[in-house]
């Protein structure tokens, strides 16, 4: 048995984490539920993260999971942005994420259009 929280494994009989009081999950469900790096595919990148988690917040509004990873080195002081953020959706839902995307954007350069009119 495993915590699906703090992923401390634990002998039969356990239903429990003692750690997190979280119910624990048998080994083959615990393995079925991680993320596989095969799954998933860059539907959008940016400089800003703020950007990223505003799409991400709109897939999953849409019931679609995204992630975001952020390359940004906070160690590194320079001018300018040379950070890469990058948006994953799983590969079946990567259509569907993308017109969302588009359309957001669309109307993010309609809404810019008007006001400069």
């Amino acid at each position: 048995m495993i915590c699906p929280n703090c992923e401390y494994e634990y002998v039969e009989g356990i239903e429990v984490c003692p750690d997190c009081n979280e119910k624990l999950i048998s080994n083959e469900e615990f393995e079925g539920n991680l993320l596989n790096p095969k799954d998933w595919i860059i539907v959008y990148t940016c400089s800003e993260e703020y950007e990223a988690e505003m799409l991400k917040t709109n897939l999953e509004s849409a019931d679609i999971e995204a992630l975001v990873w952020s390359q940004k080195d906070r160690n590194f002081p320079a001018s300018g942005d040379l950070s890469i953020i990058k948006l994953f959706v799983k590969k079946k839902d990567a259509e569907e994420a993308t017109a969302i995307i588009n359309d957001i954007n669309n109307k993010k350069i309609d809404f810019e259009e008007e006001t400069e009119e």
